[in-house]
């Protein structure tokens, strides 16, 4: 097809970081929600090294802003401005995007239950107390633990959760890092909770919001971002599917090189009509956490930067090649190394620290500079270091960043 755009591998490459807000002062603009809107969703995990996931994230992108002032962005004490569901895994989202997750809270539903059956005591004994008490952590609701192994969530926890994936109950606010409960009702506009858009049209809008937030998709990375597998499912064509959906939301079909033909795929116009104008722009030098949305897709990481990128923090540790936390050096639109850090009272510990390249030791001393001021840390040190020959210029490079 004549209008197809057929994008090489360093246009994909630059039309997603752009759209990931890794390129130029526009990217800045808005601070911390418009980030949010701007990737779509932001992963929320229980690790904390330098900090956790969902502050790095914006740190990433924003630089060294207050962290005290990113919590107060995604949890503002006013009215909410987002809420966390299942996305690409436990995310937090815009607020305005709950009617389109509408297609996943029908499929919990359908299915009737989480890992095992849910009391139905226990979800109207929840239901009761929140709407006589107002909104309670697991805690104030009777306990988040079992009395088993750390793993073992109590009845009342389970119902919590099942309710949540059902929109019965909504989180838009955490308190010590534990979800707070409240009735959607109580908390959610009421255009928010009357809007019902159907399985397709969620669909539609959510491959939307992935291409803007990638630039550029192919079927697999549009399926990856909000994992979308379980309504497609049901599909006779995945890919017909999808490309009907993309079709919806006004988006222009492209192609990206493949090992044997062309990949086809999906572009926002818009992007593609910035990169067309975009001149010469600064790129950003930072380290990522493990769950950044660039580098979620293992495959498409592969693809677009030629890094193998994989979190080991799950996995034993002699088993381990880069380390627990590995956060990839982005500088110059490339992934060009890696470290484990750690911190040690006001040290940032470098506990191992590759670079694919030997240019990559300035970059990669500017980034842990950065990120040790960020958490307060005064000092960096090295500890392993690959290639070892590296490591008389990174000390060089710390010196002086």
């Amino acid at each position: 097809m004549s209008d197809v755009v057929a994008l090489s591998l360093d246009d994909a490459r630059r039309l997603t970081l752009r759209a990931q807000g890794f390129i130029g002062a526009e990217a800045r603009k808005g601070g911390v929600p418009a980030m949010l809107r701007r990737v779509g969703g932001v992963q929320l995990d229980t690790i904390s090294v330098l900090a956790r996931s969902h502050e790095l994230v914006a740190y990433a992108r924003l630089g060294a802003i207050p962290r005290a002032r990113i919590e107060r962005a995604y949890w503002p004490a006013t009215r909410p401005q987002t809420f966390e569901y299942w996305a690409h895994a436990a995310c937090l989202l815009p607020i305005e995007e709950w009617p389109y997750y509408g297609f996943r809270r029908r499929w919990y539903r359908n299915r009737g239950m989480r890992w095992h059956q849910v009391s139905e005591q226990a979800c109207q004994q929840v239901r009761a107390q929140l709407a006589a008490e107002g909104p309670l952590t697991a805690t104030q609701l009777g306990g988040a633990k079992g009395g088993g192994p750390w793993w073992d969530w109590s009845e009342v926890k389970v119902a919590a959760e099942w309710l949540l994936d059902i929109g019965e109950l909504v989180c838009v606010r955490r308190e010590g890092w534990r979800r707070v409960y409240d009735l959607p009702e109580r908390v959610l506009p009421p255009e928010l909770l009357a809007a019902e858009p159907s399985d397709a049209e969620c669909v539609s809008h959510l491959v939307g919001v992935a291409t803007r937030a990638l630039g550029a998709a192919t079927h697999n990375d549009l399926v990856d971002y909000h994992r979308l597998q379980s309504v497609l499912s049901a599909q006779p064509s995945r890919n017909g599917y999808l490309d009907d959906a993309a079709r919806a939301a006004g988006l222009v079909p492209v192609t990206f090189p493949g090992p044997r033909s062309p990949v086809p795929g999906w572009a926002d116009p818009a992007a593609l009509a910035a990169g067309e104008q975009a001149g010469r722009e600064r790129h950003r030098v930072t380290l990522l956490s493990p769950f950044d949305s660039l580098v979620w897709d293992r495959k498409r990481t592969r693809r677009l930067f030629g890094f193998e990128h994989s979190l080991e923090a799950y996995v034993p540790k002699a088993k381990r090649i880069h380390g627990y936390f590995v956060m990839p050096l982005l500088a110059g639109g490339r992934l060009v190394g890696r470290v484990d850090p750690a911190r040690e009272g006001r040290t940032l510990v470098a506990r191992k620290l590759t670079l694919d390249r030997p240019s990559a030791a300035e970059p990669m001393a500017r980034a842990l500079r950065e990120a040790a001021s960020w958490v307060g840390c005064d000092y960096v040190e090295l500890e392993q270091v690959e290639p070892e020959t590296s490591r008389d210029r990174l000390r060089i490079a710390l010196k002086s960043a």
